[in-house]
């Protein structure tokens, strides 16, 4: 099983971050070190591969074999490390290079997915569909569960509000932390407008403190931000990253809020 940074009621308020997706090698340490050196104790974030691009021409990434060399390379520079798979194949690779396997949210029913991630013995991160309810998560949880590996994280980021649009209902929030689960907010992909762009997803990332801060100070027990120095650059999801340079003094912010209210 993984060990985790503790993260749950009662214990420090965690942060989830790291590019869309892994640009370069180089890229990743140099991200990693910059969110470790503002955050402190943090998870890692970065997909190998991003399966669910708006355009066929758009970047994906270096694949399973190349991106888990990657971030295995993390992990033994002792960063906790969570990345996403497509495939029920993908599981036990991925486990080899990362210690939370992340279901994103376009597949979070898919049976065989869930069940594959559960019986590797790392932790899941469950992505809520856009398209689910908070109370119908649960049963996306209750299929990793069945493998006897309970160590999951439930991740509202947005439910769809019409064409290209996200809104985040912050009820789903306290439902979802009734299941007995840690819950995430991801602060980041709410706020994206996807297929927005029409060859690729928009942002707004003006509005990410805002629902962040709303997402803490409702409870949450992590926030989960794609972070890059230059997202006008970024080959994934650059709309709705978060600039690097920003994310301390809203760290410092959501640390603040979470300590009022635990």
């Amino acid at each position: 099983m993984s060990v985790l940074p503790p993260i749950g009621r009662g214990q420090p308020l965690m942060l989830i971050a790291g590019p869309c997706v892994i640009e370069s090698e180089e890229h990743v340490h140099f991200l990693a070190a910059e969110i470790r050196r503002i955050s402190g104790e943090f998870i890692f974030k970065a997909s190998f591969d991003k399966a669910n691009r708006s355009s066929l021409a758009s970047y994906r990434g270096p694949g399973l074999k190349e991106g888990i060399r990657i971030l295995a390379g993390l992990r033994r520079q002792g960063y906790t490390v969570l990345t996403d798979i497509h495939e029920p194949s993908q599981a036990e690779p991925a486990a080899e290079g990362a210690d939370i396997l992340q279901i994103p949210a376009f597949l979070c029913r898919q049976t065989d997915l869930l069940i594959a991630a559960g019986r590797t013995g790392r932790a899941v991160n469950i992505k809520k569909g856009q398209f689910v309810s908070p109370n119908d998560i649960r049963n996306a949880a209750a299929k990793v569960a069945s493998t006897g590996n309970n160590n999951i994280l439930l991740t509202e980021r947005g439910t769809s509000f019409g064409y290209n649009n996200l809104v985040v209902d912050m009820r789903g929030l306290a439902i979802m932390r009734e299941f007995g689960w840690p819950v995430i907010f991801d602060a980041t992909h709410s706020v994206q407008t996807p297929g927005g762009m029409g060859h690729a997803s928009g942002g707004e990332p003006q509005f990410i403190p805002t629902l962040a801060r709303a997402a803490v100070a409702a409870g949450v027990d992590g926030v989960f931000l794609e972070v890059h120095e230059a997202p006008e650059r970024a080959l994934s999801d650059g709309p709705n990253a978060l600039r690097l340079e920003l994310l301390g003094p809203l760290w410092e912010k959501l640390q603040a809020i979470h300590g009022l209210i635990s």
